[in-house]
């Protein structure tokens, strides 16, 4: 791949890893929800902000991991990839789910914006996935689960139309 194509590539990667476009954004959706209402469902979802919050933070982390750390071990799925609780379990909790969640969002965009970072190869402990085919999964991911939030929030009277 011809280096400006390779470079465009990376910053189309990093702008959909971001979110936006199509999508509402993960800081607008997070933004504003009352501390009553995080660990509450509405009629009709299977789960409250929480959940989705820490889901959306567990699945990131784990294919950030899976894609820089070839001994990493995935978590049983799907019991590791969602809360135990409905609601944050502490006051603080949601505050430090959101700041992990930017943190690894962040990490996940240095990889694939760094040149040294090839896209294609196959990645080791894998069965055939590339870092790019990774990326792709964790935009694809947060933008359904962010969607889940916007309804949620809505459900619950907690949404700005």
């Amino acid at each position: 791949m011809k280096n400006d194509q390779d470079k465009a590539l990376r910053q189309q990667l990093v702008d959909l890893l971001r979110g936006g476009g199509a999508h509402a954004k993960f800081e607008e959706v997070v933004a504003g929800i009352p501390a009553k209402l995080r660990g509450q469902k509405s009629t009709g979802m299977p789960h409250s902000p929480w959940m989705i919050l820490e889901h959306l933070r567990i699945g990131q982390r784990d294919i950030l991991e899976f894609s820089r750390n070839p001994k990493y071990v995935a978590p049983d799925w799907p019991d590791d990839y969602w809360p135990k609780t409905q609601a944050p379990p502490t006051a603080s909790a949601w505050s430090k789910s959101v700041a992990s969640f930017r943190k690894d969002s962040k990490s996940m965009q240095a990889l694939v914006a760094n040149p040294s970072t090839d896209l294609f190869a196959r990645i080791p402990g894998g069965d055939g996935q590339t870092i790019l085919r990774e990326a792709l999964l964790v935009a694809d991911h947060n933008a359904y689960h962010i969607g889940q939030l916007v309804d949620v929030r809505r459900l619950l009277g907690s949404w700005k139309e």
